[in-house]
């Protein structure tokens, strides 16, 4: 069965056809700068030559009719023609409390993902644009939303809930949700299989670490706890986004700088975290070169970010009564071997026992456990396919309609 998952933003579009029955991507891409001057296609199917087309998509119909053209060429293309293509699964940020799963995409649930844009004015908009272009010049294929929340659902109200008038939640929906869903889905369904006990009985701490990072308390494969919350803003420092703080900060910022919502908003979700901290960069690559030539901020921002994981990690380890099992996946937690040492540093209170050297040896791109075999706790590294776990959620819940 092959599965177009399409990830779409305001200005590009992210995709993959994969066969799900073999688990092979058959071709992946990006479209670029759509609406803008210059737009630009990537196109790399697997076994055939990578090329890039610059053509101006004036919107994202265009740019998903470039992306069905290039599939379907008579010498580039994968396959023979667009029927071949038994479903399409769209990535979607936000469910709110309304999809706790994925869902086969309908005119009603359409309109209730366009009702939960004002949860995600950044995204839902975005994600809508692009399954109203696939729905243009495919109708007849099925189409199934997979959202980024859905995984966060099972959290018991204790654990969504803030420290505000009640009437805040139910009138104003506001509460934690959780971002990165389908990233600790996915890590948490492979790290079970290193596990030598029932799935139902398993605690596992899953931690998405990259340029945005979220850190899961899962047990018995269901998430209890997360650390992103209304937005994304919560949690870690991440790239740019400030992370936990004290909320006053935000009236006596907007006062002393002069800045109103867009203003602090943009201040707390550009200009922050590792780079507001180190002045120097967002990446976690440069900021270890900095480091490494002396800048004390860099520095910083590295040992800032590594004190936060930890606290969240022992922070779950007591919501779980225990761990069985760390993961660490995303472009940080699955290449940066100094920041998963300085996160693992002192972590023999858990019954980690770390293996320090395989961890600065290992290759990268692959799974791996990290910790010692006498370990009581093992330290894996998965890598994330987001992708994958959408094209299997769509190709089930197909199929269960057929």
């Amino acid at each position: 069965m092959k599965i177009l998952v399409i990830n779409a933003g305001s200005s590009s579009l992210k995709y993959q056809l994969i066969d799900v029955d073999n688990g092979n991507v058959i071709a992946k891409g990006l479209c670029e700068r759509i609406g803008i001057e210059n737009s630009k296609l990537t196109y790399k199917p697997t076994g055939k030559e990578p090329y890039e087309l610059v053509s101006n998509m004036k919107d994202h119909t265009e740019a998903i009719k470039l992306v069905l053209d290039a599939l379907v060429d008579p010498e580039r293309g994968v396959i023979s023609s667009m029927s071949e293509i038994d479903a399409v699964g769209h990535r979607v940020v936000h469910g709110g409390e309304r999809f706790a799963k994925s869902v086969l995409l309908t005119d009603e649930v359409i309109k209730e993902i366009e009702d939960l844009s004002e949860l995600a004015p950044l995204h839902n908009p975005a994600n809508i644009m692009g399954i109203n272009a696939c729905k243009a010049i495919m109708p007849d294929t099925p189409m199934v939303a997979v959202f980024d929340t859905a995984f966060h659902q099972t959290m018991p109200e204790h654990a969504f809930i803030y420290g505000l008038p009640y009437e805040a939640y139910t009138e104003l929906k506001v509460r934690r949700y959780g971002f990165h869903g389908t990233s600790h889905a996915y890590v948490t369904g492979r790290a079970l299989t290193y596990l030598d006990k029932p799935a139902s009985d398993t605690k596992i701490i899953t931690c998405h670490l990259g340029n945005g990072s979220s850190v899961s308390a899962v047990k018995g494969g269901k998430c209890i706890d997360t650390s992103m919350g209304f937005t994304p803003l919560e949690g870690l420092p991440m790239g740019t986004r400030c992370g936990d703080m004290d909320p006053a900060i935000v009236a006596y910022l907007m006062k002393k700088l002069d800045l109103d919502r867009a203003g602090i908003d943009t201040y707390m979700n550009k200009k922050s975290g590792m780079l507001g901290i180190s002045g120097v960069s967002s990446d976690f690559r440069d900021l270890g070169e900095a480091a490494k030539q002396g800048n004390k901020r860099a520095q910083l921002a590295l040992d800032t970010f590594a004190y936060k994981v930890k606290k969240y990690i022992g922070e779950y380890a007591a919501a779980l009564n225990g761990v069985d099992a760390i993961v660490f996946t995303a472009g940080v937690g699955e290449n940066d071997r100094a920041m998963r040492a300085a996160i693992m540093k002192d972590m023999e209170y858990l019954g980690v026992a770390f293996d320090e050297e395989y961890n600065m040896s290992c290759p990268r791109g692959s799974e791996q456990v990290i910790s010692k075999p006498e370990s009581r706790v093992k330290v894996i590294v998965i890598p994330t396919d987001e992708e994958m776990m959408i094209a299997r959620d769509t190709a089930n819940i197909v199929r269960s309609y057929n």
